[in-house]
């Protein structure tokens, strides 16, 4: 062996001994395991009907990953015509054709925008604007000159390959997003969040005017969600990402003309030769004519709860049932439509579009003792062997907040609505929402029990198994403060209670439970993080679950914003976590026993679960690493470095925790 690679060992070797000096009896052999992408799917937002290379149309969209990637498909065959990295995006809603044939895509993520050309392919154009991070929807102007709308300073750019970016400025001092923007006859048209507002401004001049409401419309609540402009007509669609009425514009008249009920966003298509669009309204593609507001079904059913195109346009298929110019777009898994006006002949086509790698958002043991995956986003919904750690299954389902066994059956905490399901493993899998069959299927599993909406609320962030019951805490829509504690009774298929602001103003991000009990964890945060906290310092409270009431709250972490994660002990202990701080819990004193220091981190992200089989505390600090904890010591020690914000504990013994889209599990603890 030569000095240098004995020096290596001795080092190594003493890191070895230090760690499992300070870790638990039976870290020394414990070992890590990469178990691989549980959950990949496709996921496309942003699209529009070009040309792409060679000139020809294609249906381009943008799919979410790391990195995203700009996808052209050949709207004859479904076929891949070219796929391209945007390094540094992670996803877009924003992408659009220019007049001299670019393409453009903004991005979330860093908020930069990317430039298609035939003979240059896609350039990084970097961040228009450098303090906004998200760039929600791009709109073609004259020439190759594109305008976008912003996040979080609610801006509006403009970028011309000539003469680069004109900063608009904010268009609304009480609005963060501009979420929608189109462009006509030298006018662009932007709408914003709750509460809905629409504004035109004058490309050249930047004089800016907010557009009337449309009659009886109350805008609290609502989004401008889609805006576009077709033919002298501005349809806006008001409200979420949910079917909401969809209100036509007349420009040249400069008033509300016509109302469509449920449609679906997120465009409408160019114009035909008469000016008419085509749309999916009530969950079908019609055409409507703003002239004589005529509503024309075309047969076409697109069923499911997310039927919003992803890029609607005009195509020639060269196909025998296709003659001349048919209707094309893009649906938000990689799916293609396709409708012809002469013959009516319609067609679904599965896309060569390539699925992406998921972060996963929840990890829990199912009642079947298999584990399983939710993930951010594009969603998705896997069950994991416990013995081979590989994947037994996946479905496409929505992006998953939490999950927790209960008496059976797998809870399932989704966002948006706050909406929580229930899934039997002894059961066949049919999503109706999510994998929609033209075909009848058997009852809904998972089945959709309730959702608090109406609460305005967004994410049930946190579920827990509670006697008869099953609980959960929610965290609210932008522009609202105050998570719900719900209580979901099985046997009566109705919520026992359901109540706001339980903790004035903090969302209920933890729960644990234990002899008739529910402990909770809050957050000073809303769901959207656009909305700023009222409070300083997040709580823990107690609730009886027979009498429906609050027992007691404190601040078990003084200063700190987030408690996401609560467990018991095999002594009866309360244990959470708090930014870089884990504490104990004496729930008879209603008081903090033990601090145990990790770092001076505030971060609202963490995890902490007990593992009875060697009745030691593991948990993820800050998305920063996998740590071991005594609970009797409070000895620790850092088993993993890594972006891991999700962890939990099999009953085997083993730990699964996620480092963005890969699992991996730890093994090889031992009981004392």
């Amino acid at each position: 062996m030569t000095l240098i690679r004995r020096m290596l060992a001795a080092a190594l070797a003493a890191v070895l001994v230090a760690l499992t000096a300070a870790a638990p009896a039976g870290a020394a052999e414990r070992r890590v395991e990469d178990l691989g992408v549980p959950l990949e799917d496709v996921l496309l937002i942003g699209g529009v009907v070009a040309p792409g290379p060679g000139g020809k149309t294609v249906l381009w969209g943008a799919s979410s990953g790391s990195p995203a990637h700009l996808n052209a498909v050949d709207p004859a065959t479904g076929a891949e015509v070219a796929r391209y990295d945007l390094p540094g995006a992670e996803g877009s809603w924003a992408v659009d054709a220019a007049q001299d044939g670019s393409v453009y895509v903004g991005t979330y993520g860093d908020g930069r925008l990317y430039r298609w050309t035939d003979q240059g392919g896609v350039q990084d154009l970097g961040r228009p604007l450098p303090s906004e991070s998200f760039i929600w929807s791009v709109a073609a102007g004259e020439g190759a000159t594109v305008y976008g709308g912003t996040y979080p300073g609610g801006r509006l750019f403009a970028y011309d390959p000539g003469t680069g970016v004109r900063d608009y400025g904010r268009l609304s001092p009480t609005h963060s997003y501009v979420r929608s923007v189109s462009y006509a006859d030298g006018k662009i048209y932007a709408g914003t969040e709750d509460p809905a507002a629409v504004f035109e401004i004058d490309a050249a001049s930047g004089a800016t005017r907010q557009l009337p409401l449309p009659d009886g419309l109350d805008p609290a609540g609502k989004w401008a969600y889609d805006v576009n402009a077709a033919a002298g007509h501005l349809y806006v669609r008001f409200g979420s990402a949910s079917p909401g009425p969809l209100h036509v514009w007349d420009i040249a008249a400069g008033r509300w003309s016509d109302t469509l009920d449920t449609a679906h966003g997120l465009d409408v298509s160019p114009p035909d030769a008469d000016g008419a669009v085509y749309l999916i309204k009530d969950a079908e593609l019609v055409r409507y004519d703003p002239k004589t507001k005529e509503t024309t079904g075309t047969g076409m059913p697109i069923t499911g709860r997310v039927a919003n195109t992803r890029g609607i346009g005009w195509a020639e298929l060269g196909l025998p049932d296709y003659p001349g110019k048919s209707v094309v777009g893009l649906l938000w898994r990689g799916l293609m439509f396709r409708y012809n006006p002469q013959t009516g002949a319609t067609s679904f086509v599965e896309t060569e579009v390539k699925g992406e790698p998921i972060d996963v958002t929840a990890l829990a043991q199912g009642p079947d003792g298999r584990m399983y995956a939710g993930g951010f986003l594009n969603g998705g919904f896997a069950a994991l062997d416990p013995e081979t750690g590989k994947r037994t299954e996946f479905h496409t389902f929505s992006q998953s907040e939490d999950m927790t066994a209960h008496d059976g059956r797998l809870y399932v905490g989704a966002y948006p609505e706050a909406r929580v399901y229930a899934y039997d493993p002894k059961l066949p899998w049919n999503s109706p929402e999510y994998s929609p069959s033209p075909e009848p299927g058997p009852a809904a599993n998972p089945a959709r029990l309730f959702d608090l909406s109406a609460d305005k609320q967004i994410r049930p962030r946190a579920l827990a198994s509670a006697g008869r019951y099953l609980a959960a805490g929610t965290m609210p829509d932008l522009g609202h403060l105050g998570g719900v504690l719900a209580i979901w009774d099985p046997e009566t298929g109705k919520l026992k209670h359901s109540q706001r602001n339980v903790i004035k103003d903090q969302s209920i991000v933890s729960l644990a439970y234990r002899d008739g009990v529910l402990y909770g964890g809050t957050s000073i945060y809303s769901g959207q993080s656009a909305t700023p906290p009222t409070q300083p310092e997040a709580k823990l409270f107690a609730w009886s679950v027979k009498d429906d009431r609050l027992l007691w709250e404190i601040v078990p972490a003084p200063g700190k914003p987030a408690v996401p994660a609560l467990t018991f002990d095999a002594r009866g202990t309360l244990w959470g976590i708090a930014g870089g701080e884990v504490f104990a819990v004496n729930t008879a004193a209603r008081k903090v026993v033990k601090r145990v220091t990790l770092s001076d981190s505030e971060s609202a992200s963490g995890q902490l679960s007990f593992n009875r089989r060697d009745r030691t505390l593991y948990g993820a600090h800050a998305g920063q690493y996998v740590f071991s904890l005594d609970p009797r010591t409070g000895r620790h020690a850092v088993l993993r470095q890594g972006p891991v914000h999700q962890l939990a504990v099999h009953g085997s013994g083993d730990v699964y925790f996620a480092e963005g889209p890969r699992l991996f599990r730890l093994t090889g603890q031992q009981t004392r």
